[in-house]
């Protein structure tokens, strides 16, 4: 029998960004593989006049109702509102704040975008986005011990972006390629703060991902050697090598996303301290 995908409504109702409920509706809808959803994203809703068009869009095209609203007057009315319907929501903070209350013994002060606030951690998240921005594929290369990680891997293992996002956690990150038969700067076998961790995947993967990748016309490119399988063996064994010699640490990113791989070196950094 032929496997048919269908398609639900999915509406996530914020009175700040969404980002928390895009993250928790994607989480528990990518459970169910028959099922997709048609996100439906309303961010910024803090009073009735902004509420309403979006109940009609819900009366409209009924599905699951996700918010995160942190004014309880509103999201009772919400609630209300999708009873009458027949349409069933979910308060996605409220059960998770009941926790924190009934723990810590104090209501909560139900500040909207709380966690967007500029503080010190803000600014620190800025500072490491800088940073990792200046220090990507190998450029600045003289201050690699201002680094809290350091990532090197041959092309096509996921470094940018693991760098990126281990830089919006605050995370000072730079990323420098290996290349065979090419030395890493000093100034990184010199470093003494950073930890460094080496980047590998099968080489099937690396091939795929290479042959997928746009190419640029540059002067002497070799395409064929690029998704050549013995080549990328050999680019793998030779990155290995370099990393066992140093004693870094080696992460296979095969079949992990960017957030596994950054959470496998952020628990990495206690260990090795």
């Amino acid at each position: 029998m032929e496997n048919r995908t269908s398609f639900f409504h999915l509406h996530l109702i914020s009175d700040s960004t969404g980002e928390t409920l895009i993250s928790a509706g994607r989480a528990a809808s990518v459970q169910f593989h028959a099922s997709q959803p048609i996100e439906h994203v309303y961010p910024l809703i803090r009073n009735r006049k902004q509420l309403l068009p979006v109940l009609e869009a819900i009366d409209h095209s009924p599905g699951i109702v996700l918010y995160t609203i942190v004014d309880r007057e509103l999201a009772d009315f919400i609630a209300e509102r999708c009873r009458e319907m027949g349409v069933p929501c979910v308060n996605v903070l409220e059960p998770v704040m009941n926790v924190f209350q009934t723990y810590l013994g104090a209501a909560s002060r139900r500040r909207v975008g709380a966690q967007h606030v500029m503080n010190a951690d803000y600014f620190a998240r800025i500072e490491a986005l800088n940073f990792t921005m200046d220090h990507d594929d190998g450029q600045m290369q003289d201050d690699y011990n201002d680094a809290d990680v350091v990532i090197v891997g041959i092309s096509r293992t996921s470094k940018t972006p693991t760098s990126i996002y281990l830089a919006n956690r605050g995370i000072k990150t730079a990323n420098i390629p290996i290349v065979h038969d090419v030395p890493l700067p000093e100034s990184l076998i010199r470093a003494t703060k950073p930890l460094i961790v080496g980047l590998v995947a099968t080489t099937d993967r690396i091939s795929q991902v290479r042959e997928n990748r746009i190419l640029g016309a540059t002067a002497g490119f070799d395409r064929g050697d690029y998704i050549d399988r013995a080549a990328i063996s050999e680019e793998l064994k030779y990155a290995r090598s370099l990393c066992a010699r140093h004693n870094w640490p080696v992460i296979d990113v095969t079949r992990r996303s960017i957030e596994e791989t950054a959470a496998a070196i952020v628990a990495l950094r206690p260990k090795l301290r």
